[in-house]
């Protein structure tokens, strides 16, 4: 019981902090962030993340699978993992016109997994589901108006805060589910400006929109054993368009300087009228339907293959009984596979790591100028096992590019750094002698 009260404390010491840090954490400069709900944070993360994101099926006892909550009893019975990470991404944005640059480096995620019966397993965590952060700047001239000034930026997140819990009801077949708790701020601001004409009214235009609201997320996972080690596994998630309750405030005002001559000197005379001004509202926002499927064929302690397909339907989201016209279906492919040449070898450490490599190709929910923005990464990492423990130390990488420069686009190209830690302790050990 004293070792239960101090995972309670050191849980708490965690999450209460990183709860409050998510509320301000932004993870991404991409203009792309301006549309939707911003970008879209993958689920699979650590180990995975440099498996191209294939973990549907995966199931691991050393590693916490937060892809498909069907995963988390994959687990020893005396175990307790404690996983975190944080991620660095550089990207490079091209235009017909011109190229700038952007780094981001985040807290990304933490996550705990613990055996509950013998019969279930228990999963706790919190991970980033989407980023707001860009700043676009447009010079442009207008006849019989001049030159004018307009920049758009907004930054924000949203958070995913879940408790999940996985039972094996039949042999070799096993279902999950997520009671996951959404929130954070997204904040969308414009502002106009006139160059050449002091006579012109400038614009302002701020809108925030605050997300708090329970949701279920569901999985399953099935076993086929093979000979010699060797099984294949099935996977599946589903979210059915969950409703979260949002709330939407909005400002828009017009401005104006303009020096008078008063004698002789000159005085400054401003006005501002509030055009619009809608205080904080209460709706909702209904997320699309989501499913995904995956295959994972595996040899025990020695390789593994994953497979995965994930669709997301935000052509049919709506934002306050509104659709994005914007917004389309999302679809996910990925591949990825993991080697590890001896697990077990006394000698050689090298050999006890594991490689890790995968692709992805993902059209996204984004649909600008007739074109949908596409993603296509390749992935690579090593997972390093801590001197006499089972905990990891997991280190990814994926090199992508995300849309293109016709049509008025912007093409991202961009380098991801992931670096997580997995900690493995066993707990619950009932003992003989005092």
């Amino acid at each position: 019981m004293g070792r239960i009260s101090r995972v309670s404390l050191i849980i708490g010491l965690i999450l209460f902090p990183t709860i409050l840090f998510a509320q301000f954490n932004n993870n991404t400069t991409s203009p792309y962030s301006r549309f939707g709900l911003g970008d879209l944070s993958s689920r699979s993360l650590g180990r995975t993340a440099a498996m191209g994101g294939a973990s549907l099926a995966s199931r691991n006892s050393l590693q916490i699978n937060m892809a498909n909550p069907a995963s988390y009893n994959s687990l020893d019975s005396l175990a307790f993992l404690f996983e975190f990470g944080i991620n660095g991404k550089f990207s490079k944005f091209n235009s017909e016109l011109e190229s700038t640059g952007a780094n981001d480096i985040n807290f990304n995620y933490l996550a705990f997994n613990f055996r509950i019966t013998p019969w279930m397993a228990a999963s706790m965590g919190l991970t980033p589901y989407s980023d707001v952060g860009y700043n676009i700047e447009i010079y442009d001239y207008l006849e019989n108006t001049g030159n004018f000034y307009t920049v758009y930026y907004g930054d924000g997140s949203l958070s995913r805060a879940y408790l999940g819990f996985a039972v094996e009801p039949y042999k070799n077949i096993s279902l999950g589910a997520n009671l996951n708790y959404l929130f954070g701020n997204l904040s969308h601001n414009s502002e106009l400006y006139f160059l050449d004409s002091p006579y012109f009214y400038n614009a302002q235009k701020y809108e925030r929109v605050r997300i708090r609201q329970f949701g279920f997320d569901f999985g399953l996972q099935a076993i086929l054993p093979l000979k010699n080690n060797q099984k294949i596994i099935f996977g599946a998630v589903l979210e059915n368009k969950p409703e979260y309750r949002a709330f939407k405030s909005d400002i828009a005002q017009k401005n104006i300087s303009i020096s008078v001559p008063v004698g002789t000197s000159t005085t400054t005379v401003s006005d501002q009228d509030t055009i619009n001004i809608q205080e904080e509202e209460k709706g909702k926002i209904k997320f699309p339907l989501t499913y995904g499927a995956g295959v994972s064929y595996v040899k025990e302690n020695e390789w593994e293959v994953n497979f995965d397909y994930y669709h997301q339907t935000w052509s049919d989201a709506t934002f306050f009984g509104t659709i994005n016209p914007v917004l389309t279906d999302l679809n996910k492919f990925a591949i990825g596979a993991e080697w590890i040449p001896d697990k077990f070898s006394i000698r050689s450490y090298i050999k006890r790591v594991a490689y890790r490599a995968g692709i992805k190709y993902e059209k996204s929910y984004l649909m600008l100028n007739n074109q949908q923005i596409n993603d296509f990464g390749i992935t690579f990492g090593i997972g390093l096992p801590i001197y006499r423990s089972s905990s990891t130390i997991n280190i990814a990488a994926e090199l992508g590019r995300r849309g293109t420069k016709k049509d008025n686009l912007i093409e991202e190209k961009y380098a991801k750094l992931n670096l997580s830690v997995n900690l493995h302790d066993l707990w619950f050990i009932k003992r003989r002698y005092d």
